[in-house]
């Protein structure tokens, strides 16, 4: 049997076709009989087995709007979810420029899950410990996958929205040598994974769909590496909007707000460093409630989307699909569409970053909080949530002086962990953005030498 290589090129992430025949054809079947077999990095790819993106174009039965809603799903990556993509970017990048060492080196995820979940994941079919620092208050799911891929867990206090004590907990074990960061806040592979693979993909998932265009792309921002696939998707269409998505209960980007929310995956009190705010047109507050509402609705309310149209073998297609982020990214691209005033041909593109597997408890906890949840319960949460959205809760950030807020508050973030004015401010033009996508074909050609 031929050797295995140990991991993909972004080209080979964005289009596996371009791997041999035979490495192609093992992972695939891996993917489905052996989650820990190390030729399951191959299946790190926006791609199906048909060489397709996976993707749900949602009816307008359902969303109320003419736009197309074209959402690509996450859940279908190895581990479940695309945050293993900037993972094994950020961990492969290391290994190549010689500064993680296997045998050596300790890798450290700071997370509120699934890059956590992802750090364990492709660690372990790399051959490293992993440790993930992440807060002590997300579904337990996460956890026990984490334990479940070999990860060891770091936690502390807090919820989705104290993200800055896991940020300072990764510093402070930084102090010992062996250990190296994949830290999705701030290193750039997580912005190349996103702007090469997920940005790309977009542009492929829409051919077919509406006018083929993209009128407008939507992410709520945990690290803001999703909301790179922006930066591709304006080169390609540059009057597309990009609309970065927040918990109404934690409006740190929208106007400094703080708070608790639900939403896990997003909302952490900061702006990254790696979020190019340049392409940053609007930040939409979404309420947390209703995104853990429309995951009841999706998963356990399939009698009340038929009931408003939808078809049922497609309803019960979106069970498995969405998490409490996915939904939340849909009601973003619904509030988009409104504002823009979208038709029938224009399509508005979003993620759905994981998927049910690990929200069990989430719903068990939405279960417990109400005291009645019959049938006409989720049949007015369906017209609520998503027929009814509205284009409300929106800032518009193409303002001179709204970019300067969110420089200012990335310099608020960032300067303390050592980062100096200077090169924030170099992040002001689009060509240092346009400098780090540019060493994709530099990794390229590192990742195909090494193996």
């Amino acid at each position: 049997m031929a050797k295995i290589p140990f991991g993909p090129t972004y080209d080979e992430m964005l289009d596996p076709s371009l791997l041999d025949k035979d490495v192609r054809g093992r992972a695939l079947t891996a993917l489905k009989q052996d989650e820990l077999d190390p030729i399951n990095l191959f299946n790190i790819t926006w791609k199906d087995a048909a060489n397709r993106v996976r993707k749900v174009v949602l009816p307008r039965a359902l969303t109320g709007i003419d736009a197309n809603i074209v959402v690509m799903l996450g859940c279908g990556f190895p581990s479940g979810s695309h945050k293993v993509g900037p993972a094994y970017s950020t961990l492969i990048e290391g290994i190549v420029d010689g500064e993680i060492v296997p045998g050596k080196h300790t890798i450290l995820g700071p997370s509120t899950g699934n890059f956590g979940i992802g750090t364990a994941y492709v660690s372990k079919l790399l051959g490293f410990r992993a440790i993930v620092i992440m807060p002590d208050s997300m579904s337990k799911e996460r956890y026990e996958r984490i334990k479940r891929y070999g990860g060891e867990l770091e936690l502390t206090p807090g919820s989705e929205s104290d993200v800055i004590l896991t940020l300072e907990k990764t510093r402070e074990l930084m102090k010992n040598p062996n250990n190296k960061a994949l830290a999705q806040f701030e290193l750039f592979p997580n912005y190349r994974f996103h702007r090469h693979v997920t940005g790309s993909s977009a542009i492929e998932a829409v051919k077919g769909v509406g006018n083929g265009r993209i009128a407008g792309f939507t992410s709520a921002p945990g690290s803001a590496g999703t909301l790179a696939a922006g930066d591709q998707i304006k080169a390609k269409f540059p009057d597309a909007k990009i609309a970065a998505l927040e918990p109404y209960e934690c409006s740190t980007l929208a106007n400094g707000g703080r708070g608790q929310h639900r939403i896990e995956g997003i909302g952490d009190k900061m702006c990254t460093l790696i979020h190019n705010v340049l392409q940053t047109d609007f930040v939409i507050l979404i309420k947390d409630e209703e995104t853990v509402q429309g995951v009841k609705i999706f998963h356990d309310g399939v009698d009340s989307l038929v009931n408003v149209g939808v078809d049922r073998d497609f309803a019960l297609s979106l069970r498995e699909s969405f998490g409490p982020s996915g939904i939340c990214n849909v009601l973003g691209a619904i509030k988009l569409a409104k504002l823009l005033r979208l038709g029938p041909e224009d399509n508005v593109v979003t993620v759905a970053t994981d998927g049910f597997d690990r929200y069990h408890s989430v719903l068990e906890e939405l279960n417990a909080r109400y005291l009645e949840l019959a049938p006409q319960v989720l049949d007015r949460w369906t017209h609520d949530i998503f027929l009814s959205a509205a284009d409300d809760h929106v800032f518009d950030f193409r303002k001179p002086a709204m970019k300067e807020r969110l420089f200012a508050q990335k310099e608020n973030d960032w300067l303390r962990f050592g980062y100096t004015k200077a090169f924030l401010d170099s992040m002001r033009g689009q060509e240092f953005w346009d400098a780090q996508y540019a060493k994709v074909g530099e990794y390229n050609r590192k990742i195909l030498a090494a193996r």
